[in-house]
Parts: C-alpha cells; structure tokens; sequence
C-alpha cells in the first residue's frame, strides 16, 4: 500500500449477514423492555425496577445520579409478580 498513489483506492465489501451482532445490538433499551413488559404482562413499570433486576442479574447499569435525601430513606423494593416479568424479557432479549 505504501507504492500506491493518492490517487488509487482499494475497494472491500462486506456481507454484515454473517457478522455477530455486537454487544450493543443484543442490548434492549429501558424503553423497550417498559414497553414489553406492557405488551406480554400487562404491567407498568418503573425505570428504577429494571435496573434493580439487572443488577440482581449481573448486568451492568448507568451510575444512579438520583441519590436519596435522607440517611435512613429507602428506595421502593420491586414487588415479586414484576421480578418475574422482567426476568422473562430479560431472557427473550437475551440478556440473560
């Protein structure tokens, strides 16, 4: 390639079909998971409940910016039914 001239060009094609999907590919936004869970399970979830499962899960999240006011205020818990919820969408995105 060093002996070519400015003037020359190399031409490469690539069929995208048999390359993998890449991480960010295979990730489902917050939106669409709220909207799954809506569509399969019915339920209205919380932006904050997905991320408690997918750190339960293993699954790195953004760094929470909303911190607590007070010293003993605690964040609501995700209620059992939607834990289930999301670890099902979880795995149909393969997530988990």
């Amino acid at each position: 390639m060093s002996q070519q001239k400015a003037d020359d060009h190399i031409e490469v094609d690539l069929e995208l079909d048999k390359l993998d999907a890449t991480s960010a590919e295979l990730k489902a936004t917050y939106q669409e998971i709220k909207d799954y869970v809506l569509q399969k399970f019915g339920l209205k979830v919380s932006s904050l409940y997905i991320s408690q499962i997918k750190r339960e899960c293993g699954i790195k999240v953004g760094e929470n910016y909303n911190f607590l006011k007070l010293e003993n205020e605690r964040s609501p818990q995700c209620p059992k039914e939607k834990k289930d919820a999301f670890r099902a969408v979880l795995k149909y995105f393969a997530m988990i």
